[in-house]
């Protein structure tokens, strides 16, 4: 489980640091890029789609493991439009919470 929370923390990390860097350089701008390059039926634009559906599946988890609450809607929101700046710092939550039970991480209130 250490080396679980260590993967966590270390990719966080580096996406936070990317993530200064390419706001440094190009701005905020994210969406009319996503979304431009998936209408251009390219390979840039296939991955953004892939990731898309990455991005709908970890909003649905979570929505899920939290019994589709009010609260559960508001985490997969966060999840949708944070990707992993969000998934990667909520699992290391959630690791600590449930002190490494991987059946409580997972399946949240249906553990």
């Amino acid at each position: 489980m250490v080396i679980f929370r260590i993967l966590l923390a270390s990719l966080w990390l580096i996406l936070l640091a990317y993530t200064a860097q390419v706001i440094a350089v190009h701005g905020i701008g994210l969406l009319p890029i996503f979304f431009g390059d998936i209408g251009q039926f390219t390979w840039p634009g296939q991955f953004n789609l892939d990731f898309l559906f990455m991005l709908i599946l970890s909003a649905l988890w979570t929505a899920w493991r939290n019994g589709f609450s009010a609260f559960g809607w508001g985490v997969a929101l966060v999840a949708l439009f944070g990707g992993a700046g969000f998934l990667l710092p909520y699992l290391l939550y959630l690791s600590i919470q449930h002190k490494g039970d991987m059946r409580g991480l997972l399946l949240g209130v249906r553990a």
